[in-house]
């Protein structure tokens, strides 16, 4: 009885040690089971959450797919922005010069020297905007050029001609008006962004007396982008082409007095006699402009003087008359 009895306690240990071991097995695999079931449901939730945002801009994951192609618009401006600063955009550093140029040149034919001047301008790119020829005599003639060419051809065509004779002057000049080039450019803008603004002003117009208010300042900013274009178009034609001013003359020209720097004997005689012929010129020239006046003075004078005589005369008679009829007293 007391084997028995320590069998059944012996048995019944073995029982609730049985019974905790499986309770306490049950209790981790429900543990595990809790843990899977609630990652699987954090993984659900964050895929619903997912799926509402690519469909909070339409269906089919519109807004999803403009997220990408906003991140790769971005990645892209990103990619062109350090483009251009590492490269810059050519007009951007873009200068605008005017330049001028002046040559005396002298040769043995000025005609010759014209021809080939101009055929060196044309043939540049360029063209001829003022020739001027004068004959100073009759075997020397002087010509004046005035010519336009391309700045990329300048020095070219200045070595041409400067080499086409004897040099015997040169002058050039470059001005940078990159400054004022962008700033009549910029106000062309503005202006014209002005005038948009009145004329769609003009067309909400209600009243007659804004339309006519209106129409003024209209005028008046056109008058202003008109200038500013005038400005435009002066500064893209001197910054394009370059201004060569050439003087051509010939060896041992004569002066502006029309002779030459070492007179002769000859020479001096041929002036004098010239001189002397002028002043008498002058003398004859004088004398006529004076000659009617002379001719009014003498008639004057002579009226007067044979007023004189007669009046002399007849003082003269009445003293003769008494002693002519006088008697001797007794």
């Amino acid at each position: 009885m007391e084997w028995n009895s320590r069998t059944d306690r012996s048995f019944a240990r073995g029982r609730a040690a049985l019974a905790a071991g499986v309770l306490g097995l049950l209790l981790a695999v429900g543990g595990c089971g809790a843990s899977g079931d609630s990652g699987s449901n954090e993984k659900a939730a964050d895929g619903k959450a997912a799926a509402r945002e690519g469909f909070a801009d339409g269906p089919d994951g519109a807004g999803a797919d403009e997220g990408r192609a906003a991140s790769s618009a971005e990645d892209r401006a990103d990619g062109k922005a350090s483009g251009s600063k590492a490269a810059p955009k050519p007009g951007a550093a873009a200068t605008h010069v005017i330049r001028t140029a002046t040559l005396s040149v002298e040769v043995k034919s000025v005609p010759k020297a014209v021809a080939a001047a101009r055929g060196v301008a044309e043939g540049a790119g360029g063209l001829v905007a003022t020739e001027n020829t004068e004959r100073l005599d009759d075997s020397y003639e002087t010509s004046h050029l005035v010519l336009r060419v391309p700045q990329d051809r300048f020095q070219e065509v200045l070595r041409e001609l400067a080499g086409s004779g004897k040099l015997l002057s040169r002058t050039s000049n470059a001005k940078d008006v990159t400054d004022q080039v962008v700033d009549v450019d910029s106000r062309i803008a503005t202006q014209r962004a002005s005038v948009a603004r009145v004329r769609e002003l003009m067309d909400r117009a209600e009243k007659i007396s804004d339309v006519v208010a209106l129409e003024g300042e209209l005028s008046s900013r056109q008058s202003d982008l008109e200038s500013l274009l005038a400005q435009q178009s002066s500064l893209k034609d001197r910054t394009s082409l370059a201004t060569i001013t050439l003087d051509l003359t010939p060896p041992d020209a004569p002066d502006d007095d029309g002779r030459e720097e070492d007179a002769g004997f000859l020479d001096a005689l041929g002036g004098g006699w010239g001189a002397f012929v002028t002043m008498l010129r002058w003398v004859a020239v004088a004398f006529g402009a004076a000659l009617p006046f002379l001719l009014t003075g003498a008639l004057a004078l002579l009226g007067w003087r044979a007023l004189r005589r007669r009046g002399a005369a007849r003082a003269a008679a009445p003293a003769a008359t008494p002693e002519q009829e006088g008697t001797p007293a007794p």
